[in-house]
Order: C-alpha cells, then sequence, then structure tokens
C-alpha cells in the first residue's frame, strides 16, 4: 500500500495561503476531509471508499508527530505491506518504540512498548515498519486465531515472509503477551492457502475435527492434469472447492464473460466426479454455520 499523496497538513496549507476560516468552509462544503486532526486531503479521493487504503492516509498523517524511535507495527505494518485485513480494526495507527513502558492508546494512536531486534525492522516507501515476520507475529498475539491464520496465510502465500522467518520471529517474542495463540498461528500457517476464505476454510474445518486436507491439490487421470482443487483428500475420494464468488470476475480471461467461467467450473467439476471423486462446496455464509459443511464431508468420505 503505497504512501504517494500523503494528507496535506494544517501548517503546510496555512503556508501555502489557506486560512483557517478557508479549511473551515471547503470542509463544511465537502471539498476537502480530515483523515485526522489537522491532516487535510481531497474528499473525493478514491482511498477515502477503501478502509486499508484510508488506514494508509492514517499511518502517512500520523508519521509527522510519532513518538521517536516509534516504528509503524502491528494492523498499519500490515496495510503496508498489502496484508488482507479481514476483521482487523483500522481506527487507529498502530506504532512500537523499544523500551519497556510508556506504552498508551490515543484517540488515532496505539504506541506499543516492546524490543524491536535489528531484524524486526524494514523500510517500505521510506517508511521504517516492522518486518514481515514480525508483523505478523505480532498480530497473531493480539487478535483472535483465525484471523491470525488468515494474516500468516497471506503472508506465506505472497512470499513476504517464510516458515523460517516466522518461527525466528516466534521465538524472540516467547516471553511476551499472547504467545501461545501466535505459536499456534504459525504451526498452522499455509502458504498454499489463496484467499481468505481458503484460510478460514482451514480453521473451521480443524474446529470440526475434519482430517487435514491436502491444499492445491492437483487431481490428474492417467498423467494429465484435470484442474487443482481448493481442498483434497487422496485417501477419501473427496475434493473440496470454497466459492468465494468474487473469483469468477476476477479471474476472467480477457473477454470473458462471468456465464462462461461459471459453466466451465461446471465441466471442470464434471470432469472430477468422472474419476469417482466426491465434490462439495461451501461459501462464505456456510463459514458462519459450518455444521452443515462438515455433515456432507462426512457423507462423501463414507460413499464408497
Amino acid at each position: 500500500m503505497s504512501l504517494e499523496l500523503p494528507p496535506l497538513p494544517r501548517r503546510r496549507l496555512i503556508a501555502a495561503g489557506y486560512s483557517d476560516r478557508e479549511l473551515r468552509r471547503l470542509r463544511g462544503a465537502g471539498a476537502v476531509t480530515t483523515v485526522r486532526r489537522g491532516a487535510y486531503v481531497d474528499a473525493a479521493d478514491a482511498r477515502l471508499t477503501d478502509a486499508a487504503a484510508r488506514h494508509a492516509l492514517l499511518i502517512a498523517a500520523a508519521l509527522t508527530d510519532r513518538a521517536p524511535g516509534a516504528v509503524v507495527s502491528h494492523c498499519s505494518a500490515a496495510v503496508l505491506y498489502g496484508l488482507p485485513m479481514w476483521a482487523v480494526a483500522l481506527n487507529r495507527v498502530h506504532v512500537t518504540r523499544a523500551q519497556r513502558t510508556g506504552g498508551r492508546i490515543g484517540r488515532t494512536v496505539h504506541l506499543h512498548t516492546a524490543p524491536l531486534d535489528p531484524d524486526d525492522i524494514r523500510v517500505v516507501d521510506g517508511v521504517v515498519v516492522t518486518s514481515p515476520a514480525r508483523t505478523v507475529v505480532d498480530l497473531a498475539r493480539t487478535l483472535p486465531f483465525e484471523v491470525g491464520v488468515v494474516l500468516a496465510d497471506a503472508a506465506l502465500l505472497v512470499g513476504l515472509a517464510d516458515a523460517e522467518s516466522l518461527v525466528a520471529s516466534l521465538r524472540r517474542a516467547r516471553r511476551w503477551r499472547g504467545f501461545p495463540t501466535a505459536r499456534r498461528v504459525v504451526a498452522f500457517a499455509d502458504g498454499r492457502s489463496e484467499s481468505v476464505g481458503e484460510s478460514r476454510s482451514r480453521v473451521a474445518l480443524h474446529r470440526a475435527r475434519v482430517p487435514p486436507p491436502v491444499p492445491q491439490w492437483e487431481v490428474r487421470r492417467e498423467g494429465v492434469l484435470l484442474g487443482r482443487v481448493d481442498f483434497g483428500w487422496p485417501d477419501l475420494g473427496t475434493v473440496a472447492e470454497f466459492d468465494g464468488r468474487i473469483k469468477y470476475g476476477r479471474l476472467l480471461r480477457p473477454g470473458q464473460a462471468a456465464g462462461d467461467a461459471v459453466f466451465e467450473e461446471k465441466r471442470r467439476e464434471d470432469e472430477l466426479r468422472d474419476t469417482g471423486l466426491r465434490v462439495v462446496r461451501w461459501g462464505w455464509d456456510d463459514l458462519r454455520a459450518f455444521d452443515t459443511v462438515v455433515a456432507r464431508l462426512q457423507r462423501a468420505f463414507r460413499q464408497p
């Protein structure tokens, strides 16, 4: 997430010839808005409509008066790395300073205090931030297990972190609050999960004590690749797909209509069934009441 074209601070606008009265008038007319007190952006800025992009604006505004030595961290670092912000509150900028005490939660900035190893620090677009591995571990310590898995999976998927760096960062946090949850997240994380829905599905399957699937399993017939499925249970003759629907728009080839993509997906499923595999599907709504999915999977597992 880029910090280009950051919010303009009041002092720069005043230096450019605007008066406070003019700024109030522009705000009242809906021409400009503030991302935090004294930081202005054009009200038509498209970044205001996206939660992560708006948070990046808030980060840029907060950098003007951050605590000395503070490093952008937690969800704010995750935003700058482009990690998915599912179920993550973005109302405050999070920074960490290497000291024992003095942490505080303000209206728009949350200052954490914790050790910062040199390996824990990176620079993104000129901004000093915690490393991807440290960011994942910090969030895994402070957020629910499922949210931590989503973030860890995503960091592994795009190569921001690897298993070794996550374990090393976790080791440095072994005496910190939330370490047991972070340890579970790192052990469970799998970079083969390609979306928030797939990561959440793995957690749901784990909680339901369904046998662990093979993510992104390649199905072949006589050596010919028929397709790759989100989840596979080769020994149980079953495959499963998380249907996020959005993929039909995201993965369209040039000139391909959404209906054509759905038809191809149906034909692919028929080919999978022709091999004797049972196919189970679920979507976002099913994740909120996963018992019905588990029942369908169990029936599929029992079929000869």
